[in-house]
């Protein structure tokens, strides 16, 4: 979609990095490039090596017109050639395609890393990122559970920061993440109850949903059919939505978790906060599993990329979705233009 010169200007400066070169990434990224279908959303930059996209073009069996550039201050946004910051540091030729490959994490930790410093200098007003792969993350030497970690350790940020997942305009939180079950049993208290439900109406309304209605799962089957299959609910949950309640937050619960997202579905919430990691993954990838978002929340830079994963048993095919990378996009740039008219008024 073309825009005007003062339109685009406006837009946000988004740093759209390709993923982990292993997976398909490179694809998706090549092919929302080669025909603008986001130009309207954001000022779209590359950040990483310009092989690798190529090599997503050739999958995509896509062309677009590039221009290298060293910094951002070079961006001619007027320019209809897609800019790209050229690192220079991943040689397609030297890795492997749809396995893990540890070279493959290192260097994409790498590249998440230059696009955190710029955000932190003010070049760019958000960061998406095509799918990347946990395990090679840690195997290349970013020993973190996942990404979201190492962002907030990039970014010697304190507090409390979690992800989200949106779908269709809902929001789905959770008070523990990647950890084992047992883990997150263990992690759930009050205070992680409240700091959830804190951060889903704060990142909601910073996206525009001037009062969100939250509906909270609860833990055990049929929430504890009063005490029958466990007390958390009676004990933890429900005095903990309560207070969040009388502080002024639209949230209620504790719901069963096998039926909540059903009312959240239909319209009854616009968001769900999760116990625990799988709780609210199932029923939103069940739901639709490209098109999913999932958003690093609570940080001081805003950080979005597709719920889906590397998809290696269809890399080289040329047939990835892009749905949920588009969507990563525009979310992206919802929040940060929500964030910079906040610093503007």
């Amino acid at each position: 979609m073309a825009v005007s010169s003062t339109e685009g200007q406006a837009l946000p400066r988004i740093a759209l990095l390709l993923g982990d070169y292993t997976g398909i990434g490179p694809e998706q990224c090549a092919r929302v490039l080669s025909d603008g279908r986001l130009n309207d959303a954001a000022r779209l930059m590359v950040v990483g090596d310009v092989r690798v996209l190529e090599q997503g073009m050739r999958d995509a069996g896509a062309s677009l017109s590039w221009r290298a550039v060293s910094s951002v201050s070079e961006i001619d946004w007027s320019c209809p050639d897609v800019p790209v910051v050229d690192l220079k540091n991943i040689d397609p030729t030297s890795l492997p395609r749809g396995v893990v490959s540890a070279e493959s994490g290192r260097l994409t930790g790498d590249t998440l890393a230059y696009a955190i410093a710029m955000s932190q200098r003010g070049e760019v007003d958000a960061i998406t990122f095509a799918p990347l792969n946990k395990a090679a993350l840690h195997a290349g030497g970013w020993h973190f559970p996942d990404e979201h970690k190492m962002f907030a350790h990039l970014l010697d940020h304190r507090g409390y920061f979690s992800e989200m997942n949106v779908l269709d305009d809902q929001w789905m939180s959770r008070v523990t993440s990647h950890v084992s079950l047992r883990q997150a049993i263990e992690q759930i208290n009050a205070q992680s109850i409240t700091d959830a439900i804190q951060l889903a109406d704060r990142t909601m309304r910073r996206a525009g949903i001037a009062k969100p209605r939250l509906a909270v799962a609860a833990l055990n089957p049929h929430a504890g059919e009063g005490g029958l299959f466990g007390t958390e609910e009676i004990e933890i949950i429900a005095p903990a939505v309560a207070a969040a309640a009388q502080s002024g937050i639209d949230c209620r619960g504790p719901f069963p978790a096998d039926t909540v997202y059903l009312k959240a579905f239909a319209g009854e919430y616009d968001g769900v906060v999760a116990m625990y990691h799988d709780q609210g993954q199932i029923a939103t990838k069940l739901r639709g599993f490209n098109r999913g978002v999932t958003v690093t929340a609570g940080l001081g830079a805003v950080f979005t990329t597709p719920a889906h994963g590397t998809a290696f048993d269809i890399v080289g095919k040329g047939i990835a979705s892009t749905g949920a990378l588009e969507n990563a996009v525009r979310l992206a740039a919802r929040l940060a233009g929500a964030e910079k008219a906040k610093m503007a008024a």
